[in-house]
């Protein structure tokens, strides 16, 4: 047994070492693809080369360099990586629910490079996920934006390099039900109870955070004329509040109600912080107006309420109201599953509000990387940006589309033509390993199987 798990453990380290060995950027040629480049429109019979991760060319006719790889996209389309604004995939944790603001908490070293709703999402087109944890606080914890370099094993080599800080806050009923509200819910007692209490929460964490980033500028300043000065208390909380305060920091906040959304946006106004996307915004076109001369963002479901009182109220026109009065808005997932589907998410509000191809690709491409701060390098299709890019076998706002190839830094994550029979399938843990039945992939079959042993000897 123990030489069966030392062999088990050596083959799984070998696949690990394998996997995490792939290039971070790569070179290829896509060929003869139409292009759907979202800011500039659709380029039919269209190349794109990649070189070193970064789009170099965009044009017609164009040959490959010595050594780089011909894809051909002839009756193919070839657009921007799909980015989900917000997305619970690579999580180890969901809610730090020990206090309503836990700004000091976050995602960077949590997040779960193994989880495979990052090969799932590579499978939908989605290229960038933007990360967060539950919304039990009124203000959380900071979240993380990756790219889907699935097979690499440290968190580290998911992160988006240089996309900006991002930080979740909540309203309404979550944060009331986990503190306020003793019961059956499990609540505290504490504040906040109410949805005024929300707004006080708020108001008195930014005041400290004030009150402490005015602390740390007069310590900066004195310690130029007194080598002894004496620096406040350092409080990574206060610190985390004090970046929303700088800009530094962007607020994601998770939220439904007119009313409310009208609040944060008092509140961030009174404290100078004018850097905020809505997140969910189901009653967000009440207030589209509003929303567009405070110059916040939206990112919201298609089609997706009633599943619970805070939420019964919203239109699927919602996302074109939303942009017909000039909100940049996205159209996210909030799911493991409905990541897979975003273009058809997309599809849903163009057949709703009448929105054109490139407005309705917008909303999951170039108008969330807006929201997280990276539109400089991804969500549309330019000579240098990124080189992530989906290759789908129709028009991706086509309920008949099918993704067939997920590039990521010009690195091929996922091709429908080779996909592993094994990760698609779903593991009976009851079931008998020894016919081998979820494998297809003869070069490694030994090295499963005796991982496969292994396991079924620990049960």
């Amino acid at each position: 047994m123990k030489k069966q798990a030392f062999l088990a453990l050596t083959f799984a380290l070998a696949f690990t070492l394998t996997a995490a060995a792939q290039p971070k950027v790569g070179d290829v040629l896509i060929k003869n693809g139409a292009v759907l480049t979202v800011t500039h429109g659709t380029l039919e019979n269209t190349d794109i080369l990649v070189r070193d991760g970064k789009i170099a060319r965009i044009g017609q006719g164009l040959r490959a360099p010595d050594g780089v790889e011909v894809v051909d996209a002839t009756g193919m389309y070839v657009m921007p990586g799909i980015i989900d604004a917000h997305s619970h995939i690579a999580l180890s944790a969901v809610n730090e629910a020990t206090n309503p603001v836990t700004a000091e908490v976050t995602m960077e070293d949590v997040t779960n490079p193994y989880h495979i709703g990052i090969y799932r999402a590579l499978a939908g087109g989605v290229t960038t996920s933007h990360t967060m944890h539950g919304s039990a606080n009124v203000i959380g914890g900071q979240n993380e934006t990756i790219k889907h370099r699935w097979g690499f094993t440290n968190p580290d080599d998911l992160r988006f390099e240089g996309a900006p800080r991002t930080i979740k806050f909540a309203l309404g009923e979550n944060p009331t039900r986990v503190h306020g509200k003793r019961g059956a819910s499990g609540g505290k007692a504490k504040v906040p109870a109410t949805r005024m209490g929300v707004e006080a929460v708020l108001r008195e964490a930014f005041a400290d955070g004030q009150r402490y980033m005015e602390a740390w500028d007069r310590y900066e300043a004195e310690k130029k004329r007194n080598s002894r000065a004496v620096p406040p208390p350092y409080d990574l909380r206060l610190e985390t509040i004090a970046d929303i305060l700088r800009g530094d920091v962007l607020v994601h906040c998770h939220s439904y109600r007119a009313d409310e959304i009208l609040m944060l946006m008092r509140v961030l106004k009174d404290f100078g912080v004018d850097k905020v996307t809505f997140q969910h915004a189901n009653e967000a076109f009440k207030v589209a107006p509003e929303l567009a001369a405070f110059g916040a963002y939206a990112s919201v479901f298609s089609d997706w309420w009633s599943y619970k009182f805070e939420v019964y109220y919203s239109t699927a026109y919602n996302a074109a109201i939303l942009t017909r009065n000039g909100v940049v808005t996205s159209v996210n997932s909030d799911s493991g599953e409905l990541d897979r589907h975003l273009y058809h998410e997309a599809a849903k509000s163009q057949r709703y509000g009448g929105l054109t191809d490139d407005e309705a690709l917008a909303l999951i491409t170039i108008n969330p990387a807006l929201q997280l701060g990276i539109a400089d390098r991804v969500g549309s299709i330019e000579v240098g940006k990124d080189a992530d890019l989906a290759v789908f076998d129709g028009h991706p706002l086509s309920v008949y589309a099918v993704p067939q190839m997920t590039f990521v830094d010009g690195v091929r994550y996922f091709d429908r033509q080779r996909d592993p029979d094994d990760v698609r399938l779903f593991v009976d843990p009851e079931a008998s390993l020894d016919d081998g039945a979820m494998i297809s992939n003869d070069e490694h079959l030994h090295e499963l199987e005796a991982v496969g042993d292994w396991l079924f000897h620990l049960k």
